[in-house]
């Protein structure tokens, strides 16, 4: 188990459920979904170091309980929009989980180089027990 990286904005359920009380938690990835920049609130939330997650896939912190079609109507958006929102439960390192209210788009840069930034938000508590349900039925 991982020592727990502190934060008085953290709180703790009982459920394994941390809830983080940051404005935005925001992360940057290369084409292939490898994080190329993380703010410290990600970090604290998914319970890394900044360091620990540059380099590393963005799927570090999936979660197993969210349902591949969840996924694949986010890179489906992604492709066609540009953009995705939506709901996410993600995994953190040592155990635990968090919610998220995400928004993802998909940047070219002047090189023609895609990368996606991930702005995430803490969402409401009736929108978390909806969407938990609902990822339960999907496969």
């Amino acid at each position: 188990m991982t020592a727990e990286v502190e934060s008085e904005y953290l709180t703790f359920l009982d459920d394994g459920e941390v809830l983080f009380d940051f404005n935005f938690l925001l992360s940057e990835t290369d084409e292939k979904g490898v994080i190329t920049y993380a703010n410290e609130a990600f970090a604290q939330t998914a319970n890394y170091e900044i360091d620990e997650l540059i380099g590393q896939p963005h799927n570090i912190i999936r979660h197993p309980d969210m349902p591949r079609i969840a996924f694949k109507g986010l890179w489906d958006d992604i492709q066609t929009k540009g953009f995705w929102q939506g709901f996410v439960k993600n995994a953190r390192r040592g155990g635990g989980f968090y919610w998220v209210y995400g928004t993802v788009l998909r940047r070219i840069d002047s090189n023609g180089k895609i990368h996606y930034i991930s702005i995430r938000t803490k969402p409401s508590r009736d929108a978390v027990k909806e969407h938990d349900a609902l990822y339960k039925t999907l496969v």
